[in-house]
């Protein structure tokens, strides 16, 4: 039988020239910055006009500084009614991080998409690199952030994210006993993950990166497409509802040829019963609306008042 139930979605990140300053050593590299540029001027008009011609809604996660390099571009996708997330500034890595330093980066963007968003806040976030650090999650609770989209304890259900989760490294230096231990879970919170998925990424096959040795960009997109069919295949097999959401990035979905498989993929989904195109909002509100986190469960900041 299909499933009773099917949510499925784009989430867009718009990495750009952030990308390149913050993850991917091309800060140094006017072609890089270059590519960065592509990303925000020819590639987010292009996944756009896509979104438009099959009436799909997405979600949009705009780092703080590609939200002040295009406001053209990223004024587009909020006049068009996409939803818009948190990414950081320069696609700086968490883990790297002071919690300060955090802390700052968080507010600064909060801000930044909120006004740039008419006063509706961003309710979702989206690490860069997926790297969540041990205060992510309590961070994103102060702020009022509902969902993240940076773990990935499942691939098509969501989830509580759980506080700081502990575990031993292995010291070869020292006695085995003092490594030999299980990880310890965190508490869980109100915080839904909406799971992120390294095999439904558009970037890591189909992105060339030069400070990276181990980087493709060559894949061709219709294997890319054959796994995604075959993931969703699978999952509208087995699972009586599940969620299906898709990393791509301007930068590299905005190319001809993965536009082109793109759209045979929309097409090909769309002929399945009860799958519905959403916001990763959307998601994380149905998801909400039946589980409940366990009692004493932290909150994000303001939301038992709104409910």
């Amino acid at each position: 039988m299909p499933a009773k139930r099917v949510l499925i979605g784009f989430g867009v990140d718009v990495d750009a020239v952030a990308g390149w300053l913050g993850s991917y050593g091309g800060e140094d590299s006017p072609l890089d910055i270059s590519r960065g540029m592509f990303a925000g001027e020819v590639g987010t008009p292009r996944l756009l006009k896509l979104f438009k011609k099959y009436g799909l809604k997405t979600t949009w996660f705009i780092p703080g500084h590609s939200l002040e390099t295009f406001p053209e571009q990223m004024a587009a996708v909020r006049d068009a009614g996409h939803e818009i997330g948190l990414h950081g500034y320069s696609h700086e890595n968490p883990t790297a991080m002071s919690v300060q330093q955090q802390a700052d980066i968080l507010d600064h963007t909060y801000k930044l998409l909120t006004e740039f968003n008419n006063g509706i806040p961003p309710k979702g976030s989206v690490a860069p690199w997926w790297e969540t650090s041990k205060e992510g999650v309590e961070l994103l609770l102060e702020k009022g952030i509902e969902y993240d989209h940076s773990g990935m304890g499942h691939d098509c259900q969501a989830y509580f994210m759980r506080d700081e989760d502990r575990w031993t490294k292995i010291d070869y230096s020292a006695a085995a006993a003092t490594w030999m231990k299980p990880l310890v879970k965190g508490k869980e919170t109100g915080l839904v993950q909406i799971p992120a998925n390294w095999y439904l990424d558009d970037l890591p096959p189909m992105m060339f990166i030069k400070a990276s040795p181990n980087s493709h960009g060559f894949v061709n997109p219709r294997d890319l497409e054959e796994i995604w069919k075959d993931m969703f295949t699978y999952c509208y097999r087995e699972e009586e509802e599940f969620i299906f959401p898709i990393t791509i990035h301007p930068d590299v979905s905005g190319r001809p040829q993965v536009l082109l498989m793109l759209e045979r993929f929309i097409e090909w989904i769309n002929t399945h019963e009860n799958v519905h195109w959403v916001p990763m909002i959307q998601m994380a509100n149905e998801f909400r609306a039946k589980n409940k986190p366990v009692a004493g469960a932290k909150m994000p900041r303001g939301f038992q008042e709104k409910n």
